[in-house]
């Protein structure tokens, strides 16, 4: 059961990748077509003459003009259509440690948790680093955060986009937790934000 799954997820993931190399592949060709369709607008819009270059295709031409509204007047890119619908589906961010973590840490990726609204903490085990992102993509996560540490201080933040990147990596320095503070800090509320 558990090879049928990984052979769908590894077509899935396959297939993905085809299409975001085939949608980066189309940008060259739409923006020269982008570039013929304003030399068209402009040669409309202000009543001069077309470039002779473009007097062969303009009944094409026009007629994608006339198609045109606000949203495929101008020309789009790959990472556009990644973060089309970035407000209308919420993100679902996965928190997760670096292996064999220490109390610290473990108590660090918690307070992350809440600081990241929609997130679930999880325990990584021993789970590489590969079979955490398979996990998460099969879970539908959209990022995930993997909080590091060195002799049990935070001293790392990874934040990966799923399912194909950027992935940035922070540094941290001088972390200090809630219940470090002198004053003990209020319960932070699990309300989500609106």
């Amino acid at each position: 059961m558990p090879s049928s799954l990984d052979a769908a997820s590894r077509r899935r993931q396959t297939r993905m990748r085809r299409e975001y190399l085939y949608r980066k592949s189309l940008e060259g060709r739409d923006k020269v077509a982008y570039e013929k369709k304003r030399l068209v607008r402009e040669a409309l819009a202000g009543g001069k003459r077309l470039p002779t270059e473009l007097r062969a295709s303009y009944d094409t031409l026009k007629e994608s003009v006339d198609a045109e509204d606000t949203r495929t007047s101008e020309v789009r890119t790959h990472m556009d259509d990644e973060y089309g619908d970035a407000g209308l589906i919420e993100p679902r961010v996965c928190v997760t440690t670096s292996r064999d973590p220490s109390s610290r840490l473990k108590q660090f990726a918690k307070e992350m948790k809440l600081l990241v609204p929609n997130s679930t903490r999880i325990n990584r085990g021993n789970n590489r680093v590969d079979e955490l992102m398979d996990s998460c993509r099969q879970s539908e996560y959209s990022d995930v955060v993997i909080v590091q540490e060195t002799r049990g201080q935070p001293d790392g933040l990874v934040i990966c986009h799923l399912p194909l990147g950027p992935t940035a990596f922070f540094s941290l320095s001088s972390s200090v937790m809630r219940h470090d503070l002198d004053p003990p800090a209020a319960p932070i509320s699990e309300a989500y934000p609106h």
